[in-house]
């Protein structure tokens, strides 16, 4: 198959570039002038140079595509509150892009995230599963239950064929250290701060997120699916607890966060629909942070 494939240098695109071309694919990655592709060029069969917002890119990029895999967002305008410019690039173009996409009969499988889910009803007992309501609590969460919703419209009035994809943090090996899940709290326990974070959240492996993602790309003409992959909730606390026993090393370390979450997310669905199954555990999280250790002490970090 062919993949089109937006935000194809980041942390997730780069790593569905590589699954994907791993399986024999051919991807025609989408990314800023810009942007490094060192990382990511020998999994790319085509570059094609642009901002997601350039319409005059949808039609190269999606030359002879099989699948739509859009995944990328211009964080940049949300850190910096423009609104204006967030609501063009990442939502305008995003909705012209896929009903480009319908109207050459692609398959697309949307990146979207569990944060279109912020007011949670209490009927649902703490079980979210796709068919709860989306109410999100920020922009970013509004941008995706919003492409979302459009996805339903654009499969009902031209039949376009659909999968979305629902991350909760991502985890794993980033190309940019710095922005690696684990490395301030790896960074601030090697230099012996007391560690304060409160609270915690859902995490998924970048691999298991790649999984579902080519699993959805073969769905083509099938019923849509939306699949929410938050595999385990874990505290900070917990985090920080592995980065000490990993540098051996104590700090102190607030421990008062709730050991549960009052919400989960059903994964029950993914096994059924896309044939995988979530089991990483605790251990994946300390497999990730040893990594993260071992790139840190090679770059003089800790």
């Amino acid at each position: 198959m062919r993949i089109a494939l937006t935000g194809a240098s980041g942390f997730i695109g780069a790593t569905l570039a590589r699954r994907f071309a791993e399986r024999g694919d051919l991807v025609t990655g989408l990314l800023r002038a810009t942007s490094r592709r060192d990382h990511v060029a020998e999994h790319l069969d085509r570059i094609i140079e642009g901002p997601q917002d350039d319409r005059t890119r949808f039609a190269p990029l999606l030359e002879e595509a099989d699948v739509l895999v859009h995944n990328s967002v211009d964080w940049k305008l949300l850190k910096e509150d423009k609104l204006a410019e967030h609501y063009d690039s990442n939502l305008i173009a995003s909705l012209e892009l896929l009903d480009e996409a319908a109207r050459r009969n692609i398959h697309v499988v949307y990146m979207s995230s569990v944060g279109v889910h912020h007011h949670m009803l209490d009927r649902w007992n703490g079980s979210i599963d796709d068919e709860h309501p989306t109410r999100p609590g920020n922009h970013y969460g509004a941008l995706k239950a919003a492409v979302e919703s459009h996805l339903w419209s654009a499969h009902a009035t031209s039949g376009l064929s659909f999968m979305s994809i629902r991350p909760a943090a991502v985890y794993g090996p980033d190309p940019r250290l710095e922005r690696t899940i684990g490395y301030p709290i790896l960074r601030s326990v090697a230099r012996g701060t007391p560690f304060e974070r409160p609270g915690g959240g859902k995490f998924i492996h970048v691999e298991d997120v790649a999984s579902a993602t080519l699993a959805a790309a073969d769905r083509a003409g099938e019923p849509p699916g939306i699949y929410h992959l938050a595999e385990l909730y874990a505290r900070w606390c917990d985090w920080a607890e592995l980065a000490c026993a990993l540098l051996n090393t104590e700090v102190p370390i607030d421990r008062s966060s709730p050991e549960q979450p009052r919400n989960q997310f059903e994964t029950a669905r993914l096994e059924e629909g896309l044939g995988l199954r979530l089991d990483r555990g605790m251990e994946g999280i300390r497999t990730h942070l040893a990594q993260l250790r071992d790139r840190m002490q090679e770059a003089g970090v800790i």
